[in-house]
């Protein structure tokens, strides 16, 4: 199903949060909603309100960072100021920015088997999530490894192994790329569309490296000091960013055609251009 004629999974309305013992919100007046099947990516600079709004939408806000949360909230029907973050997480998981800080079992398939033991499931469901979620992120070979033997992208996908066990139709995670090469990154990228078209997440994307998703995204939010500035279709918030010198990463492609055409560049200029159409608007650019 297409997203824009899907259901709304997330809904969050005139949303306001303070820290316990903090001068000032962290959040203010937080509209946003999200499609069943979407690819949302958050970005903006650091103490934007990202990652307090990711804790929000999992739950750890205010079961675990107290504070004065008010607003309507509504996570697949939850609300995590009357729900635990247990039944939260069941529907909602989190991928840290460093998966080290979520891998702390001996083995890899140790830390994929605590969130469905600790829902008190049967041994053989246990097993059956285990081997399901090893498939999925094709880690069968490390799963008797330690996770601090992995590598950076391998304990990416061994975290999101783990929240996978738990089944949640939401997939929220934060900074995925921060610890990865560029390689690796741009690996990760493809890996996660697929995942989320083969299993039909919906993917929430805390991120600076726009340009790594930004061929499979839905739509693309910008946040600042707090506030929502932009929330529409790829194409449109990056051109709304150059035009306004918001400082994000733009997209290479964006940034050739705005240097050649101006700010006025668009999603169907995008369509018109090929590999080497680009190519030939540098060679322009370098000449002068």
């Amino acid at each position: 199903m297409n997203p824009e004629e899907s259901k709304k999974i997330i809904k969050v309305r005139n949303l306001k949060f303070k820290y316990k013992n903090a001068e000032k919100n962290a959040l203010n007046n937080i509209n946003f909603e999200v499609r069943e099947g979407e690819f949302v990516l958050i970005t903006g600079p650091s103490g934007s309100g990202k990652s307090t709004l990711a804790k929000i939408l999992t739950g750890l806000i205010p079961n675990s960072y107290p504070g004065e949360l008010d607003g309507e909230i509504s996570i697949m029907g939850f609300d995590p100021r009357k729900n635990k973050i247990y039944e939260i997480a069941q529907n909602v998981g989190l991928v840290l920015q460093n998966p080290e800080n979520q891998l702390f079992a001996l083995t890899v398939e140790d830390d994929v088997a605590f969130g469905p033991e600790n829902l008190g499931l049967g041994r053989e469901e246990i097993r059956k999530r285990v081997e399901w979620s090893l498939d999925v992120v094709n880690m069968q070979k490390e799963r008797h490894k330690a996770p601090f033997e992995l590598s950076g992208g391998l304990q990416q996908r061994a975290a999101i192994a783990a929240v996978l066990a738990m089944k949640p139709k939401v997939l929220i995670l934060d900074e995925p790329t921060s610890y990865l090469d560029t390689l690796s990154a741009v690996k990760f990228s493809y890996f996660l569309d697929n995942l989320r078209r083969d299993l039909n997440l919906t993917v929430i994307l805390i991120e600076q490296n726009v340009d790594l998703f930004f061929k499979f995204l839905s739509r693309i939010v910008v946040m600042s000091e707090g506030k929502i500035l932009i929330d529409d279709k790829p194409d449109v918030v990056i051109s709304f960013c150059i035009r306004n010198k918001i400082p994000i990463n733009i997209p290479l492609q964006f940034l050739i055609i705005n240097k050649v055409f101006g700010k006025n560049c668009n999603e169907k200029m995008l369509q018109d251009y090929q590999v080497e159409d680009y190519e030939l608007l540098l060679e322009k650019i370098i000449d002068g």
